[in-house]
């Protein structure tokens, strides 16, 4: 975890967290490295990579790992994330990992991809990503902030 940038929308300080955590990913198999930084609700950073497995459905991404450091380290409500894979290309979240983030975030919670290191980044309302998704008020519960 890092403390909290001065500027909450600072995503040069996002994405290079994610970078980061993508040169500790154990990728292996993929030889697909990914990393992922997000922002809670105090400005903090977490950040996780992807871990991989022999017996593959074992696997973590990235963004599940980052969302463990930051209930870890006390938080609960994801602000904004990055996500940073290893081509020049875009490296959105798998849909396991957008019924993730919907857990602790808000359709407004923005995602931003970024096409290799330096290239464009694209930022998504997390309801762009994940229409109607399923949650706590699926279920009829609210989960406190």
């Amino acid at each position: 975890m890092q403390e909290p940038a001065e500027n909450p929308c600072d995503l040069d300080a996002l994405f290079a967290a994610a970078a980061g955590a993508r040169e500790r990913a154990y990728a292996p198999y993929s030889r697909f490295p990914v990393g992922a930084a997000l922002r809670d609700e105090a400005g903090r950073i977490h950040v996780g990579c992807n871990v991989e497995n022999a017996a593959y459905p074992l696997g973590a991404c990235a963004e599940a790992n980052a969302i463990a450091a930051m209930i870890c380290a006390g938080g609960s409500r994801i602000r904004d994330v990055a996500i940073l894979g290893a081509l020049d290309a875009e490296t959105p979240p798998c849909g396991g990992c957008r019924q993730r983030l919907a857990e602790f975030a808000d359709a407004r919670t923005r995602v931003h991809l970024r096409a290799g290191p330096t290239g464009p980044i694209r930022s998504f309302a997390l309801s762009d990503l994940l229409p109607v998704a399923f949650g706590p008020r699926s279920l009829d519960r609210e989960i406190p902030e």
